[in-house]
């Protein structure tokens, strides 16, 4: 080892050597900390980045994908409950051809690539089912691919056709998503998914399809619109007329002093309805005209004529006389409107608005101002029977007395919980700096408690700095002690820094105490009268 090292080394050893216990333990500590923190990072920074292989894999797609990456000996993980299979960056593209050559994933819907698979020898039933199930997995694989959803499934009911008109029935479908995490679809989502499924199927209407989600949540229901329930719907306008009219109410008469109820009936159902008006034109309008006229002359008629065969009176033509006849047909116009009106589920049907003022704070607004401003902003149509009442009444001040209360009690609480989080920093800063001087004070008491040495005729003797110099001249008479021989200055040894600076811890007081009394007994025998002079005088001192 180079001796810079080795020197080096040694003087660690002293160093370390000189701590206390409780300094080695935080040592160990700290390097093992250190240590820890070294491998973490170390580890970390070994591990690669890991991307999406596939997503929304089923069970027997995610085996074996993860069969095929443990033969090709790639490092891998699954989240989303073995649905999605991560894998080193690098090895993305070339695991997903290598996947691809052996047909995974498996469990798809094929899409319209079911049809290049049928023969032609299909019946026509095959044919039929064939191109449903193809545009079933076309739209499974396009609302699949929307921004939550990690996996879908469509089911089509469409009818056969008929060619009775009176026999004619929509299609319907029913759409169930799986979105990640479990998140719920907003609105828009949800009305993009009936939309395009709608979109798709002749005759199909949005009011036609249903969306479930994983957790069996109705997002949309058949007839019923996208929210799939009237009282949410009922519960939404009201709760939007009601913030309308005290947003209102409260620019006119201040906040509480009004408050504001609405009630609304909402349709449940669709419904049609048709009318056909027939009016007549103005001016009399013809479409078409026909008139016919006959006439015909001839002199004086001469008798009734003669007997035929079978005793039938045969017409004189020989008389003279005259025959006219006119005929006319007219078809006049007629106008028609034939009005369809469809009422989708969720439509209002009926709503009514109960507005209460405080009579004591209300000023200078009568009642039917109110009404007549709630009317139009609530956009009441008194044709369907929409009300709205207008009330002045005593506001009771009980609950506002308690709600002050609670607030008051609430700011208590928070000013309490404030001084007794500043305790709590206080006791913990206290605690940090009481440590801290109880540190700084120890390491002081080691720098006095340091050990001098006598230099004597019988050899050095060693003492604590602490020592006062009446002591120190007591032990200098016990036996005529020279004063200590000056010794060349030593150069300083240059030490390796530390974190505190602390000096050579001295030996241990039972080995002190041991040479003392060695030295004392040794004196007592050579010198007893000194030394029992010497000690009488040190008892009077200490009786004194």
């Amino acid at each position: 080892m180079p001796r810079v090292f080795a020197s080096s080394l040694e003087r660690l050893k002293r160093i370390v050597a000189g701590f206390s216990v409780a300094q080695r333990t935080i040592a160990v500590i700290g390097a093992a900390l250190v240590v820890m923190g070294i491998i973490a990072l170390g580890s970390w920074l070994a591990k690669p980045q890991m991307s999406p292989l596939f997503t929304g894999l089923s069970p027997s797609d995610a085996s074996a994908v993860v069969e095929q990456l443990k033969s090709a000996g790639v490092g891998y993980e699954l989240t989303e409950g073995g649905a999605t299979v991560l894998v080193p960056d690098a090895q993305v593209y070339p695991q997903r051809l290598a996947a691809a050559a052996a047909g995974l994933p498996t469990n798809d819907t094929g899409g319209y690539t079911l049809l290049d698979k049928m023969g032609v020898t299909a019946s026509e039933f095959q044919q039929s089912v064939t191109y449903k199930r193809a545009i079933e997995g076309e739209l499974a694989a396009t609302i699949g691919a929307m921004s939550g959803v990690t996996a879908a499934s469509v089911q089509l009911a469409i009818p056969e056709q008929s060619v009775f008109v009176a026999d004619k029935q929509h299609p319907t479908a029913s759409v169930f998503v799986k979105t990640q995490g479990g998140a719920s679809l907003s609105d828009d989502q949800i009305a993009a998914i009936v939309h395009l499924t709608s979109a798709s199927i002749p005759g199909m209407t949005p009011e036609d399809v249903a969306v479930t989600d994983q957790s069996g949540r109705v997002l949309a229901a058949v007839g019923q619109g996208l929210t799939g329930s009237a009282s949410t719907q009922a519960s939404e306008h009201e709760a939007k007329v009601a913030g309308a009219v005290t947003k209102m109410l409260e620019t006119i008469v201040g906040p509480g002093n009004s408050t504001v109820s609405v009630s609304a009936d909402v349709a449940t159902s669709t419904s049609e309805r048709m009318d056909e008006t027939y009016t007549a034109p103005e001016g009399g309008v013809m479409t078409n005209e026909q008139t016919r006229t006959q006439t015909s002359s001839g002199g004086q008629a001469g008798g009734t004529g003669v007997l035929g065969p079978d005793n039938i009176a045969v017409p004189n033509t020989g008389g003279a006389g005259s025959f006219e006849s006119e005929e006319s047909t007219r078809n006049n116009a007629v106008n028609k409107t034939t009005e369809k009106t469809t009422t989708p589920a969720g439509d209002v049907t009926r709503q009514t608005v109960s507005i209460a003022l405080d009579r004591g704070s209300v000023q200078g607004v009568t009642a039917e101002q109110v009404q007549a401003l709630v009317t139009n902003a609530a956009g009441i149509d008194t044709a369907r029977g929409d009300t709205v009442t207008v009330e002045f009444v005593d506001f009771s001040q009980s609950a506002a007395a308690t709600a002050a209360a609670a607030l008051e009690a609430a700011e208590a609480e928070k000013a309490a919980q404030a001084q007794s989080e500043l305790a709590r920093a206080a006791i913990i800063g206290g605690s940090i700096v009481l440590a801290a001087l109880i540190l700084v004070i120890a390491l002081l008491v080691r720098r006095r408690m340091k050990r001098r040495t006598l230099y004597t005729e019988d050899g050095p003797i060693e003492y604590f700095a602490t020592m006062t110099e009446t002591e120190e001249q007591k032990l200098k008479t016990l036996k005529g002690l020279a004063e200590p021989i000056a010794l060349p200055a030593v150069p300083p040894t240059k030490v390796i820094p530390t974190l505190l600076d602390i000096e050579e811890e001295p030996e241990s007081p039972q080995v002190l105490v041991e040479q003392r009394r060695r030295e004392v007994e040794q004196l007592a025998k050579s010198d007893p009268q000194n030394a029992a002079k010497a000690l009488a005088h040190l008892m009077d001192e200490a009786m004194a």
